[in-house]
């Protein structure tokens, strides 16, 4: 066989996987948001798979235009129809007929779009050792990126048509996440509205946002000059101090919980949020130590030096040279101790007995109960995840930058 024979065989066999894999998803989505009984016909994905790829690796690669890519995608379609039997979701065409449509559409579309990406630029004149291995790099790569983006997105989409449930639906079928839009919103989003009006979710919320803010600011406060230490300032230790700031880590959390309660109680510290503010920024200014530092270090001090020249006293020097340049380092760690404060259950759970006073995690372990009802536990869980992942996806980028900088030096 010739090398472009290979080349070939293995552009026929991803395509093969790709169409497998999206009518397997796609199927299972539409089972979801549709309640219906389909089943995934996998033989007959991987077959339209195959004659996808061959349509479009059948080409040199500058041929493959958006036009392609739609001919694929039909002969997708066709070949899915027919090799299922007019059942291309497990179901005949006579059902919900619009309904499979628009999925073996969506199917299609997806798969061949996955086949011209993993094959892009390979193909007739493409025929290297070197070619192959990326082609299969590229499939590799793109099944993993399917898998983790499944693997974060389904618990989350679960999570959210769950919550906008009532008790009797979940109970007759467990499996059926379609939505009832004709109830109105009041219905639909009734287990969000009794959660604020007859489970304190309102107080849990600020209570939560407090607690995480004043503690991301006692860490700054802490831990910037700490970390300028290290990093700039010489002292007896500087290196071990350096090195053993993280060994906090290394004690379980669970061993501390009794001590801190009972000297806690002793103080009437207890069952406050006061305590809170306090045992957070010890589990939290080590590793913001750990980032800063190494971001300091990144930073010129030639122009450090250039201030105390003109003049300006150490303090200024940070106040004016380093913390501006630090601002990337400074946002990341702000949002890792917001995330870590926002989310941490069990000093919460230990400290707190006052419903005044619960945090949102706390809050959401007094609905996992049999007294009420599931969807109530789904709408508390995304009330929790949505606000650190809007501030997660809004300072992302500072997060990368904060995180990266400072790591290579020169």
């Amino acid at each position: 066989m010739t090398k472009f024979g290979n080349i070939y065989v293995l552009c026929l066999l991803f395509g093969a996987a790709w169409g497998a894999i999206w009518t397997v998803l796609v199927t299972l989505l539409a089972l979801f948001i549709s309640g219906h009984p389909f089943q995934p016909q996998v033989t007959a994905g991987a077959v339209a798979g195959i004659a996808a790829a061959a349509v479009l690796t059948g080409l040199a690669p500058a041929k493959r235009s958006p036009v392609m890519v739609a001919v694929a995608s039909l002969v997708f379609i066709v070949v899915l129809v027919v090799a299922s039997g007019a059942t291309p979701l497990g179901q005949p065409l006579s059902l919900y007929s619009f309904g499979q449509l628009v999925f073996v559409v969506l199917t299609a579309g997806v798969a061949a779009q996955s086949i011209n990406l993993t094959a892009q630029n390979l193909g007739p004149g493409h025929e290297r050792r070197y070619n192959v291995e990326v082609l299969c790099l590229r499939f590799l790569k793109g099944f993993g990126l399917v898998v983790f983006t499944i693997a974060v997105a389904l618990p989350f989409f679960v999570m959210v048509m769950m919550s906008l449930k009532n008790q009797q639906l979940l109970l007759s079928n467990p499996l059926d996440f379609s939505l009832n839009f004709s109830q109105g919103a009041a219905a639909l989003f009734r287990s969000y509205i009794e959660l604020f009006t007859q489970y304190h979710f309102g107080s849990y919320l600020l209570n939560s946002a407090l607690v995480s803010v004043a503690t991301v600011a006692i860490t700054l406060f802490f831990a910037v000059p700490g970390a300028y230490a290290v990093a700039r300032l010489k002292f007896p230790g500087q290196n071990f101090l350096s090195r053993s700031i993280l060994l906090i880590y290394m004690v379980p959390m669970i061993v501390l919980v009794i001590p801190l309660y009972a000297i806690f109680s002793q103080l009437g510290m207890r069952n406050t949020l006061w305590g809170l503010m306090l045992v957070y920024p010890a589990t939290t200014i080590p590793v913001a130590l750990y980032m800063l530092q190494g971001y300091f270090r990144g930073i010129p001090s030639e122009l450090e030096e250039a201030g105390l020249m003109d003049g300006l006293t150490r303090l200024n020097v940070i106040r004016k040279i380093t913390l501006p340049l630090a601002l990337p380092a400074l946002a990341s760690v702000a949002l890792y101790v917001f995330m870590i404060a926002w989310n941490e259950f069990l000093f919460a759970f230990m400290f707190l007995d006052n419903v005044d006073l619960y945090t949102l995690s706390r809050g959401i372990a007094e609905l996992n109960s049999s007294e009420v009802p599931r969807q109530h536990l789904m709408a508390g869980a995304v009330i929790a995840t949505v606000p650190v992942l809007a501030l997660f996806l809004w300072f992302e980028r500072f997060l990368v930058a904060g995180l990266t900088a400072g790591s290579v030096k020169g």
